[in-house]
């Protein structure tokens, strides 16, 4: 396991991480310059973008405490065009941006003098965010692949064959639980995952595992969407307007294009590339709803017969590839029932990994809320037009998803590996 123990770590072990993130960029980003400098979709960076961005916030964070006025190892005026609130990424393909040459070399100098003055590091915490920074990058970064057109360039890890699985819903009773966490106990978590505080839930029930391939082409089938009343008035709106017939990478005919490869879809893999809006339609046609966050980090985290939180769902062991599909190398979903020791204290399995799932909530502070040192990590995106999404996914890496860890975005977006798991009252 390549990954370090989000619970803390040495410098050595931050070292290590550190490195391997780096490998995952490299690796994503070991194209020719012409598939470097174009942009794959208006939705996203070109992949020069990424490589030069990773290297000037880590420049920012380690090399200059967070400084902006203090001069870094690219001139002012470069660095500004790495700024992500500045510049969206419709435009980044227009910037003046540095050839792919020359980010390697500023990311690999950044590095260099990161790791010269890692072991004096008195506060291990920057570092983890900077690395939980450059991951979230090669998970944009696959999702740019994805989208990508022409010939395979990236392969995937074998994963472990699925089991049947009761599809009836987990019932979760009523009472309090811990929602969030506090820095003592996950000094690796991010702002909006603190404050650790008591929530009370009315009881409700929660499905076993996400819905599948299956499951969807089935809501396809039945007219789902042609249909207007299994849709939010702005969800039938973005339906019709965007002409969405079926979940991204899926074509008419029962096959997807995956990374370059068109298969046919597989019905027990988790479906994937689908909206918030999708999401909700999907669950109003199938009786159901899809879960608050509270609910769903309930359900994922807190164990009834002890009484407190996990650090995983499948207690506080770290986690490893028998136990969820993490690590960016997959390329895919697993097959549902293939993490049986994954599984939460209620029996919910596959909550970590596989895909991202929408919830119904909002993006809100928790009660405590306080910026971290990267102010803007959170904060500009409360109360905006968000929805959360829970559990990571297939191309999530380790350190960089908790049951407490919050990710968030317009609900008409898919080019994420997002996924839906359904919610009743109970």
């Amino acid at each position: 396991m390549t990954a370090v123990d989000h619970v803390g770590g040495t410098a050595e072990q931050v070292a290590r991480a550190l490195e391997a993130a780096r490998g995952r960029t490299l690796a994503v980003t070991d194209l020719d310059e012409p598939e470097l400098l174009a942009q794959h979709s208006p939705l996203m960076s070109p992949f020069v973008w990424d490589l030069a961005h990773i290297g000037q916030q880590e420049d920012l964070w380690l090399l200059r405490g967070g400084d902006g006025r203090r001069q870094g190892l690219v001139p002012a005026t470069v660095e500004r065009l790495y700024d992500a609130f500045e510049h969206p990424r419709a435009v980044r393909p227009s910037l003046p941006l540095l050839p792919p040459r020359e980010a390697r070399a500023y990311l690999g100098e950044v590095r260099h003098r990161v790791l010269d003055a890692l072991d004096g590091a008195r506060d291990l915490f920057p570092h983890a965010m900077v690395l939980q920074h450059e991951e979230q990058h090669v998970e944009t970064m696959l999702a740019t692949h994805q989208l990508r057109r022409g010939l395979p360039v990236l392969a995937g890890t074998a994963l472990p064959a699925g089991r049947p699985v009761d599809r009836g819903p987990v019932l979760v009773p009523a009472g309090p639980f811990v929602l969030g966490v506090d820095a003592r106990d996950e000094p690796w978590s991010l702002d909006n995952e603190r404050g650790a505080h008591v929530v009370d839930l009315p009881a409700f029930r929660i499905g076993r595992v996400p819905v599948t391939n299956g499951e969807w082409r089935a809501f396809v089938e039945d007219g789902g969407y042609a249909e207007p009343r299994w849709w939010s008035a702005r969800g039938w709106e973005h339906r019709c307007s965007a002409g969405l017939e079926r979940p991204g990478s899926w074509d008419e005919g029962g096959a997807r294009r995956r990374f370059g490869v068109v298969e046919e879809v597989p019905d027990d893999e988790p479906v994937q590339h689908v909206t918030f809006f999708e999401a909700e339609a999907y669950a109003a046609w199938a009786g159901a709803r899809l879960p608050t966050e509270q609910e769903w980090e309930k359900a994922c985290a807190w164990d009834p017969a002890l009484g407190r939180r996990r650090r995983w769902p499948w207690g506080d062991a770290p986690w490893d590839p028998t136990r969820a599909n993490l690590g960016q190398t997959a390329l895919r979903p697993a097959p549902v029932g293939a993490y049986p020791a994954g599984a939460s204290a209620y029996g919910v399995e596959q909550m970590v990994g596989d895909v991202w799932e929408w919830t119904s909530s909002g993006f809100e502070p928790w009660p405590g809320f306080a910026p971290m040192l990267y102010a803007d990590y959170s904060a500009p995106f409360f109360g905006g037009d968000y929805r959360v999404l829970r559990g990571g996914s297939w191309a999530t890496a380790p350190a960089s998803v908790r049951p407490s860890f919050r990710n968030w975005d317009h609900p008409v977006r898919r080019q994420v590996f997002t996924g839906v798991r359904l919610a009743w009252d109970a």
